[in-house]
This record gives structure tokens, sequence and C-alpha cells, in this order.
């Protein structure tokens, strides 16, 4: 190759995370994640995951300049969950190169390929449950918290070496002030005073997350490419989501006095980390501070939200999630919050996709999980 190395590289590279600031910097819509988070994610130290998973990076360079990084990782979970070979890769950033790109790819595929993977699929960071897909359209408006840009090449790169579709992960977005369609109300309306929709009680509060995330777990099991959260990342997700959780923005559904459905809203802090270039030093932790204190951040994000399968189909199911939807949406408003992206919806989830269109919400971001048969697989 002329003059490109591709070398793998620890979880404390500096280089390996800088490396997408300098390909995207250039773009208005980029938001650089704090550094200082970037290593703490993959860090075994810190992060419980890796106590279930393993991970390698590697760093690319030409004539010493970094180039192109890729991750490749293998999540017992998700293998036992699955009960197939496929192992993931992730972290893809990459200079419009062939050669590079192909050379991170080869890299990242026989490491798999080595522990016995049959396929590939990503891009994951490093779960399903973190930042996946690579963003494919919608690429006009900044990213929310844990979601992810990319630029249009990175998709023709993976294709280029034989990565085809597997599935669409959909970001809708929905002005908070919007009402209640007319036919939402008739679906409260059928609940009849059998349901409530409280806020999270934080006296009790790694019991609620418990109560959450059995939801969330209930909900989702089935779905195409669901891994369950255990217990020792339901601690490490408890730990980290406390600093940005608002009460009145988490909605406990509960049929008859057993929780039945779920829904998370976290403010966008993209907006208040868009111009630290991803330091908080020197000035980076007050001024994030300052934003987080009396700043006002304008979008939220639903990352989590579910109906208890028994609801599934049903119009108890659409009725609670309506109601949620009410909750969260009037909180919001009287926070003066503008505008909500509920993500991410799986492509062939009509249910799901139905409901969030009933409420008003539009599609306006769509992002990609590619996957490879690895030479040698089934």
């Amino acid at each position: 190759m002329s003059g490109v190395t591709i070398e793998p590289v620890g979880p404390r590279e500096m280089a390996f995370h800088r490396l997408p600031l300098r390909l995207q910097g250039g773009d208005p819509c980029y938001v650089p994640p704090l550094l200082l988070e970037e290593r703490r994610q993959l860090d075994p130290r810190v992060n419980p995951h890796f106590r279930e998973a393993e991970i390698a990076l590697w760093i690319a360079r030409r004539d010493g300049r970094p180039v192109g990084r890729i991750s490749a990782h293998i999540d017992r979970v998700a293998l036992a969950h699955a009960g197939d070979s496929t192992g993931f890769f992730g972290h893809w950033e990459v200079e419009d190169d062939a050669e590079v790109a192909e050379a991170l790819l080869a890299a990242a595929e026989a490491w798999l390929r080595a522990r016995g993977m049959e396929r590939v699929r990503g891009p994951f960071e490093v779960s399903v449950n973190d930042r996946c897909g690579l963003l494919v359209e919608g690429r006009e408006m900044p990213p929310m918290l844990m979601m992810n840009h990319a630029p249009a090449y990175y998709g023709r790169r993976l294709e280029a070496a034989g990565y085809v579709k597997e599935r669409d992960l959909l970001a809708y977005l929905t002005p908070v002030e919007a009402e209640l369609p007319p036919q939402g109300r008739k679906l409260l309306a059928r609940l009849d005073g059998r349901a409530r929709v409280r806020t999270i009680e934080w006296k009790r509060y790694r019991a609620e997350i418990d109560t959450i995330i059995g939801i969330f777990n209930d909900a989702w099991e089935g779905n195409w490419g669901f891994v369950p959260l255990t217990d020792e990342r339901l601690d490490h997700l408890a730990r980290s989501m406390k600093p940005i959780l608002v009460d009145d923005l988490v909605a406990i559904a509960e049929i008859d006095g057993e929780p039945a459905a779920m829904m998370v809203a976290l403010p966008n802090l993209n907006e208040a980390i868009r111009d630290l270039r991803g330091r908080l030093l020197p000035f980076g932790w007050a001024k994030l501070l300052w934003r987080l204190k009396v700043g006002k951040m304008r979008s939220l994000r639903v990352p989590l939200m579910g109906v208890r399968r028994r609801y599934h189909g049903t119009l108890t199911g659409a009725a609670l999630m309506m109601a949620m939807f009410d909750h969260i949406r009037g909180a919001a408003h009287a926070r003066g919050f503008r505008e909500a992206e509920l993500s991410w919806v799986l492509e062939d989830n009509r249910p799901m996709r139905h409901m969030a269109e009933h409420m008003g919400a539009r599609i306006y971001k769509r992002y990609r999980l590619y996957g490879k048969l690895l030479a040698g697989g089934a």
C-alpha cells in the first residue's frame, strides 16, 4: 500500500478519538462528542459491557498521518441471544480513499474470522443499545444526543467493499406543542380510569430503572437485532443516565397499579456541547455547566419507549403510548422545549411507525446497518 499502515491501538489512544473531528469538523452539522466520554466508553476498566464482550481497535495512517479508524467487537450476550455467529464493527471513520477503507475493513474482518465469526454487521458503538447505524439521510440537521453524523461517502465505501443493507433505523421529529389528534383522545378515553401515568420516584431510583428496563426488555424481545440489558449493563446505564434525567420527562404508565409501559425523554445535550470541540478543558466545563443550568435547550430525544408484549397490537397498548406521549409533551412544552426526536425505530416496525406518525411525527433522519458474510461463513 502506498504509505498506508493499519495499526492496532488501545482504547485511550487520542489519535483514534480525535480523528472524527478532523474528518468531519468542516461540516456545520457535525457535533463532536466529548473525548472524555468516548475514552470511557471503550475502557474495559470503566464500561462493564466488556466483561461480556471483547473489542479491538485500529487506526490507519498514511505517512504517519491518521486517515481512518475502525473497531471490531464480539458480544457474548448478543451471540447467546441470537444463537448465531455474528460479530460487529464500529467507529467507522475514513478519508474518501478506497485503499484505506478496504484495508481497515480487512483488519476488522480478519480479527472476527479468527474468533469464529461468520458474519459482520454494523456500525455499532459498541452495541445496539449505544450509538448505531450510519447516517444515510438527513445530513442537513445536527444529530441529537447519542446519535451520529456521517458524510455520504462513508456508506459508499462500505458498499464498495461488499457490505449490503440489513436494516434502516428511522428517527422521527415532532413539534412539542403538537396536540394529540382526535383519534388519540378517543384512545385515551378507552382507558376508563384503569391507567395512570406517573413520573419517576427519585427515592426509589434504582428500582425505577429496573422497572423501565424490565419493560424495555419485555417490549423489544423478538425484535430484529435486540440484545437485552444484563444486570451489570443496567447498573452502568442507571449511573450514566441519572445526571441528565428530568423527573417529569419520564413517564411510567400503570394498568391497575402494575407498570405496563414507559417512555423516557432526555434533553438534547448536543446543543450544549456543539462548539466545545470535544474538550472540557480549559473552559469547557464552565460553558457546559452554565448552559445546563441557565441556557435553554430547545430539543429533546426519546431513546427509550415500550409497552409490555401482552398489550402489543391492542387498543390498550396504543392508548398507553398516547397517554405517555401526552404527558411528556405537556411537561416538555412547559419547560420550553420546541421539538422532540423519537429514535430509533426499525423501518419494518409498522405498529411503532404508525403510532409515531399518528402523533404527528415525521421521518427526518435515516440510519443504516450494513452486513457482510465473512469468507468461509455459512
